[in-house]
């Protein structure tokens, strides 16, 4: 049999064109489906179409080869959702073990937040937010998502109550911001600083010496405070806070009180501001000879009391001094805290007024008479006096005579036997009567003898023994010694002893 090649060739090729249109036809198949699929990728948002509405669940349609189940949970306005809607939402994952794409609503939505805001919050740029909690190392700000603030950009210095920070409305400056890890991170200590700079330029442009101006206490320290004038540290020494006395400065200054202070020097640049509060006040010294003449009575607060006095506060920033010599004109003082108390009250005459020194010389004894003034004529070398034993020596007694006049019995004057000792015979507060022997007004001194007072006939004033001369008086004249003070002594004894 004879076979026609030239026909199994055309068949041949008929079947081989056959088979090439056929794979063309699916080649443009693929192409079609395939440009039906958009090219997404995880961790993106996409946007997607309802397919379904359920009570659990939204069907979402994000044109790949299968369709996401989202929560109902996770659609804010669930009754306005509709078939056909279309919303964004996050990819989470293309397919998971069931081969179904896995879609979030609510990580679009905050997603999407994220990167508006972080659109708008460049680095460096300011924002407003307000502070809704502490974490550790630092507080969380909402400032339309949540950005941490460290605890050492919170303020100028360390702040040890963060939890006082919590609720309030601030600025601040982003610092840094990571995508990746979608963390913003705020300071407020920088736009402190940079307000501080401002206000310091501010400070040494306008500022110079002389100028009254206003700050608040920022530190107190033993030998002043250091006073925040918006921007810059002055010094207000202790020296310069009061014209008076000042012990630390916590008795003029609280901390985070405004004051108002004087620059007295200014020194740009090593940026150094003096500051006086005294001299925002009238030196009380320049009026103090014409509100204080000599011989004017004052009342004053004791402020200090030294070996030598006693200093009397007559007005803020004015003190005078009341020399113990001037305390008393009978008493002889060791210390003048035997008669006067700190912060007592007391009256006493302005004796002199140094201006120039600021010195203030004042006495309480010239508020009364000198009692030895005109002795001579209360008491005659002779008479019989009766007093009461105000102390007792080993040299003798010491007799209360009225007025703060005191007269010795020395110990060779007191009727004793030679055994005796006059600490047993004799108690502080008993009365004894004695004869004068001698009267010194200068020595401010009367010697006084009990013996010679029971050898006396009558025992009278006046009296002496019959047939006896009596004894001339030693009478001085009254010249007094304004910086003596009195020791009422009689023999040959110099100083009061104690009993």
């Amino acid at each position: 049999m004879k076979i026609d090649t030239h026909l199994d060739a055309s068949l041949l090729d008929k079947g081989r064109e056959e088979r090439e249109k056929k794979e063309r036809a699916r080649e443009e198949l693929r192409r079609l489906y395939d440009e039906t699929i958009k090219p997404i990728h995880a961790g993106k948002i996409v946007e997607g179409t309802i397919l379904e509405v359920g009570k659990d669940s939204v069907l979402v349609d994000i044109g790949y080869k299968s369709e996401g189940a989202i929560a109902i949970e996770e659609f804010r306005d669930r009754d306005a959702l509709k078939v056909g809607d279309k919303v964004q939402v996050l990819l989470e994952s293309k397919e998971d073990q069931d081969g179904v794409v896995v879609l979030s609503k609510v990580k679009a939505d905050k997603l999407s937040h994220w990167e508006e805001t972080v659109a708008l919050c460049k680095e460096g740029k300011l924002v407003k937010g307000r502070v809704i909690r502490k974490v550790k190392g630092g507080l969380m700000v909402d400032i339309g998502l949540e950005a941490f603030l460290p605890a050492s950009h919170i303020g100028l210095r360390h702040v040890k109550n963060m939890e006082s920070f919590i609720g309030k409305d601030l600025e601040f400056k982003v610092i840094k911001i990571n995508p990746e890890r979608r963390n913003v991170v705020l300071s407020r200590r920088v736009l402190l600083e940079e307000e501080r700079k401002r206000q310091r330029e501010l400070v040494f442009a306008t500022v110079k010496v002389g100028d009254i101006i206003e700050g608040v206490v920022k530190n107190i320290t033993d030998f002043g405070a250091f006073i925040d004038l918006k921007g810059i540290d002055g010094l207000l020494h202790i020296t310069d806070m009061s014209w008076g006395r000042v012990s630390h400065p916590s008795e003029v200054l609280a901390v985070g009180t405004s004051v108002k202070v004087k620059v007295l020097d200014f020194d740009k640049q090593r940026e150094r501001i003096s500051l006086g509060l005294r001299q925002t006040e009238l030196n009380p010294w320049t009026v103090v000879e014409d509100k204080y003449p000599v011989g004017t009575v004052i009342k004053g607060k004791i402020r200090n009391i030294v070996p030598y006095g006693a200093f009397i506060e007559l007005e803020e920033g004015l003190e005078g001094l009341i020399h113990i010599s001037d305390i008393s004109w009978t008493r002889k003082l060791n210390h003048p805290s035997e008669m006067l108390k700190r912060g007592e009250i007391v009256e006493a005459k302005i004796l002199s007024v140094d201006q120039e020194n600021k010195k203030i010389s004042l006495g309480i004894k010239q508020l009364k008479g000198n009692p030895w003034d005109g002795i001579e004529r209360r008491f005659n070398v002779g008479d019989a006096v009766t007093g009461t034993i105000s102390n007792i020596t080993g040299f003798g007694l010491f007799v209360e005579l009225g007025d703060g006049i005191e007269g010795l019995v020395h110990i060779s004057q007191i009727d004793k036997r030679q055994d005796e000792d006059i600490k047993t015979t004799h108690k502080v507060g008993d009365q004894v009567t004695a004869r004068i022997l001698r009267i010194d007004p200068v020595e401010r001194k009367i010697g006084l003898s009990i013996k010679e007072y029971l050898e006396m006939p009558d025992r009278g004033r006046g009296g002496g023994k019959e047939g006896a001369p009596r004894p001339e008086p030693t009478v001085h004249n009254p010249v007094l010694s304004e910086d003596i003070s009195f020791t009422a002594l009689g023999g040959e004894e110099s100083d009061r002893g104690d009993s």
